[in-house]
């Protein structure tokens, strides 16, 4: 039985491969394909003959049973390979078809291209002659001229040439010089004109801040009431507000020492209230501190009210004046950026209305150039890009919006207004004694150090103090404890010392304090 089995098989698989063979051949060719098939089948037809005469041999009396098996299972694989050849060839005729139809459609192609290259190279031809005998004629007509001229054609150039050359080259310079030299002196004369009249009508004083607030105190004994108990109050003023507090040997005068305009306006307020209430401990500290703030906040607003009147431009968004208040404490090489930002306002209107442009939208965009300065230690990016993003969000000119992102050629100017921004912008920055580059690295470098600090998770507050030799760092004890405040402490050095360059050496010194607040009822 299990050799009729593996006869069987052997059967089975003979054809299956011939089916297999046949279908594969048909994707070669039909005609190749039915003759390997063929071939296969015969090969196949006679191997099975012979097994079936050694079967015979062997187990005479069971061939029967397994040959009718094996019939209708051949029959039934042979249904299945008949049904895959007939799909197949199907399929093999369907692409034959687009074949053929692809071939005609390249012949037709093909015979377009020979047509079109055929007439081409006729007018190719016909302008390759036409063009002999043009040369034949132009030499003709250039011999006949040598002829009578008696000059070559290089003589006769050079004649030309220098006929023309001693008539015209003269007579052009001539009138080039005199046209450039009339434009120049037109237009030097009226932009020196626009910009005379400009400055003679906005003479805006110009004052250079510093960075240090002189307090008079009513006696020397009041130095030893801020300082307080083991310094316990100069320590508290100095964490709350960032200020340095410079106690020497001046008479009745303390020095209030820090780079950022509003924390040194919001220490001299709170330490002339503290002054003038006579009750100097930690508690009334931070009470001072808080109302001084809110001074400060106010005080803002009234001078972005005072800059919008005084420029004469109406219609403003009142959290952009407040933005616009904030100019007040902040100076670019030590200009104050309000007065300079009011400066040019009036300067855009002047040139504007001498321009005959619309010299309220040329005030507008004067005094909102640099609006972006008042959020730059708050937002990443330029003052330029900040600015366009500030008009944008409240809803701005377009105009306007152009002119604040192209007053530093960030992008170039289209409009006459976006011009007259720039223009005054150069005229006020250019007054001099107006700007100092030394003072204005010196704040990038103290604004420097407080950004690496505040990058750090866990740290509240932190201010540069003493001139940038000293850091205080006010962490949230919740989130680092003692044993961590060493590594934190340590990180932030070496990232100073790797991101900034500066003299000497940077004290980082990191507070951590707990406080428990309860109120009895």
């Amino acid at each position: 039985m299990d050799v009729t089995v593996a006869v069987i098989i052997c059967l089975v698989a003979l054809i299956v491969g011939a089916a297999v063979s046949g279908i594969i051949s048909f994707k070669m060719g039909v005609s190749y394909r039915k003759r390997q098939a063929e071939s296969v089948m015969g090969s196949a037809e006679k191997e099975a003959e012979k097994i079936l005469v050694d079967a015979d041999k062997e187990a005479e009396a069971k061939k029967k049973a397994a040959l009718v098996e094996a019939k209708d299972e051949i029959h039934k694989l042979r249904s299945d390979a008949e049904k895959e050849i007939k799909d197949r060839r199907y399929e093999i005729s369907r692409q034959e078809r687009r074949i053929q139809q692809k071939e005609e459609s390249l012949d037709k192609k093909n015979d377009n291209i020979e047509k079109k290259e055929e007439t081409l190279q006729n007018k190719i031809r016909n302008a390759d002659e036409k063009l002999k005998e043009a040369e034949k004629i132009k030499k003709s007509q250039m011999d006949i001229l040598e002829r009578i001229s008696e000059f070559t054609k290089e003589q006769a150039k050079e004649y030309i040439l220098n006929m023309l050359e001693g008539d015209l080259v003269h007579e052009k310079a001539v009138k080039v010089a005199a046209y450039e030299q009339q434009i120049k002196d037109e237009c030097e004369e009226k932009a020196r004109g626009y910009i005379s009249l400009a400055i003679a009508k906005c003479a805006a004083d110009q004052v250079s801040e510093a960075t240090v607030s002189v307090v008079a105190l009513p006696n020397d004994e009041m130095k030893g009431r801020i300082i307080g108990r083991e310094g316990r109050n100069i320590r508290t003023f100095e964490t709350l507000t960032g200020v340095d507090l410079i106690i020497d040997d001046t008479p009745e005068a303390i020095t209030l020492s820090c780079f950022d305009h509003v924390r040194r306006e919001v220490a001299r307020i709170a330490l002339e209230k503290l002054i003038s209430d006579g009750r100097i401990h930690p508690t009334r500290i931070e009470e001072m501190v808080d109302k001084a703030r809110r001074e400060v906040e106010y005080k803002i607003k009234q001078e972005g009210e005072r800059a919008v009147l005084e420029t004469n431009v109406h219609g403003m968004n009142h959290e952009l004046i407040k933005l616009i208040g904030r100019l007040k404490f902040r100076t670019s090489y030590r200009q104050n950026v309000l007065s300079h930002s009011i400066e040019v306002a009036q300067l855009s209107g002047i040139l504007a209305s001498e321009l005959g442009v619309d010299a309220n939208l040329a005030r507008r965009a004067g005094l909102l150039h640099d609006i972006g300065k008042a959020l730059t230690s708050e937002i990443e990016g330029s003052h330029v890009q900040i600015g366009v993003d500030v008009c944008r969000k409240y809803k701005e000119n377009a105009e306007i919006i152009h002119a604040v992102e192209a007053h530093h050629n960030d992008v170039e100017p289209k409009t006459v207004i976006a011009c007259i921004v720039q223009a005054a912008d150069a005229i006020s920055a250019a007054r001099p004694g107006a700007r100092s580059e030394n003072y204005e690295n010196y704040i990038k470098r103290l604004e420097k150090l407080e950004e690496i600090c505040t990058s750090y998770e866990g740290v509240e507050k932190c201010y540069a103090v003493q001139a940038g030799r000293e850091v205080r760092v006010m962490i949230l004890p919740e989130v680092i404890n003692d044993e961590r405040m060493v590594i934190v402490a340590r990180e932030i050095a070496k990232q100073i010392e790797n991101d900034m360059d500066y003299p000497g050496q940077i004290k980082v010194n990191m507070i951590r304090e707990s406080r428990a607040v309860e109120y009895a009822k």
